[in-house]
């Protein structure tokens, strides 16, 4: 048995940050993956997700209510940014920005990883 995904009920980092990323991980590009009808311009070479380069931000892929329960729309095609900000760090240990995002928004702090869960 495993932990449970704490993302599934936060997303709190998808209604904070904005998501930005080379424009060639969308899908209108040569080998891209991420929707491109869910991005918007940044500059010559960035995009971002939109609806996070605004006040109040809300990624597009996002589905659900932050801090209940939440689902990432397009989880297989995310772009570089949101596959790299982890809930746990390799050691286990939560990641401190995401424990920061929780404790801001009323969620608890999450709890080390097993270490059978552990990146090896």
């Amino acid at each position: 048995m495993s932990d449970p995904n704490p993302c599934l009920d936060c997303g709190l980092c998808c209604v904070h940050f904005r998501v930005s990323f080379y424009w060639g991980e969308a899908d209108d590009g040569p080998e891209g993956f991420v929707p491109a009808g869910m991005t918007e311009k940044l500059g010559h070479h960035l995009r971002c997700m939109k609806g996070t380069n605004q006040t109040p931000r809300r990624c597009s892929a996002l589905a659900g209510q932050p801090g209940e329960r939440v689902a990432c729309t397009i989880y297989e095609n995310r772009p570089t940014p949101c596959r790299e900000f982890p809930s746990h760090l390799e050691d286990g240990m939560p990641n401190p920005k995401c424990d920061e995002l929780r404790a801001a928004n009323g969620l608890r702090a999450l709890f080390p990883l097993a270490p059978s869960l552990c990146a090896a």
